[in-house]
């Protein structure tokens, strides 16, 4: 009999639990829709940062393998390429993001969050003057990068010049000529 009642409480609890698991999940799917324009960036920015290496690269070698005349050109086309490696994968890649996000993001969330605290979480997600805030992003870095780089460059730059002797240096590469 005891055995019975234990299995019955496991079961009721198991079916409440089941409950409580819907409505979470249907939050995290809100807040998934929600945080989807963030999900698609993660997606774009790992996709491009192999491209934005290799034009790095590339560049490098215009400058030291490629004769002058040529360089436009041939820097036109690995342009012409790169745009085009981005075109082709950065929408699978941001189509696997948001197939993977329930799985890894809301995986998380319905760990870690209540049902409580997916509601509010929501409502602070929504809210106007979180939106707002999230607007004025772009302007507020942009502040701060403009006045840190004006305070910083008088230090910074010899650094970087310091630097980019060493490398040079131990690259064996002739160092560039003051400019007159």
């Amino acid at each position: 009999m005891k055995k019975l009642f234990a299995l019955t409480l496991l079961a009721l609890s198991v079916a409440a639990h089941a409950e409580v698991s819907a409505a979470k999940k249907e939050l995290v799917a809100k807040v998934l829709q929600l945080q989807q324009p963030a999900i698609e960036t993660v997606a774009r920015a790992l996709t491009e940062r192999p491209a934005a290496l290799m034009m790095q690269q590339a560049g490098l070698a215009l400058q030291t393998r490629i004769a002058p005349e040529k360089r436009e050109a041939i820097a036109k086309e690995i342009q012409a390429d790169l745009k085009k490696y981005v075109d082709d994968a950065v929408p699978l890649v941001r189509q696997r993001a948001l197939k993977l996000a329930p799985t890894t993001i809301g995986a998380v969330l319905e760990e870690k969050f209540s049902e409580e605290e997916l509601t509010q979480l929501i409502a602070i997600i929504e809210s106007p003057v979180n939106r707002k805030f999230l607007q004025l992003g772009g302007e507020m870095q942009k502040a701060l990068g403009d006045k840190l780089v004006a305070e910083m460059q008088a230090t910074i730059d010899p650094k970087v010049k310091a630097l980019e002797q060493s490398i040079t240096k131990r690259l064996g590469v002739p160092a560039k000529a003051p400019a007159k």
